[in-house]
């Protein structure tokens, strides 16, 4: 039970050292936060939560996978070596995949929820 629980203390140290060196982290971080404070003040359904939550989850987890894979491509090819650059740019690339998918789904959620209060506004 000791190293079940161990395993949980280095993830969330795996974590924290990923918002605490990595900007693009911090950057989707700030989105989180934006995402949230705007899911509560538009109250958006569960539905809708349920939506948010798992892009939340498949951004942040596709940025920690990239970044642990630059990590280790540097341990393994410390000198400049395309391939090694192709497996940096290929990982970055699912994470822009996976961020355009989040952003658009957000949009396809506060879009409407944004237009209906402007025009309610007016």
């Amino acid at each position: 039970m000791k190293k079940f629980v161990r395993g949980f203390g280095y993830a969330l140290s795996g974590i924290w050292h990923a918002a605490v060196t990595q900007l693009n982290f911090r950057v989707h971080l700030v989105a989180v936060l934006i995402a949230v404070y705007a899911g509560y003040a538009l109250h958006i359904s569960t539905y809708e939560w349920l939506w948010i939550i798992l892009c939340v989850g498949m951004v942040l987890t596709a940025e920690l996978f990239n970044t642990a894979l630059e990590f280790l491509t540097d341990l393994v090819s410390p000198e400049y070596n395309k391939k090694a650059g192709l497996v940096k740019d290929m990982s970055a690339g699912a994470v822009l995949i996976t961020a355009i998918c989040a952003l658009v789904i957000g949009l396809v959620i506060f879009v409407p929820k944004l237009l209906a209060l402007i025009h309610y506004a007016a």
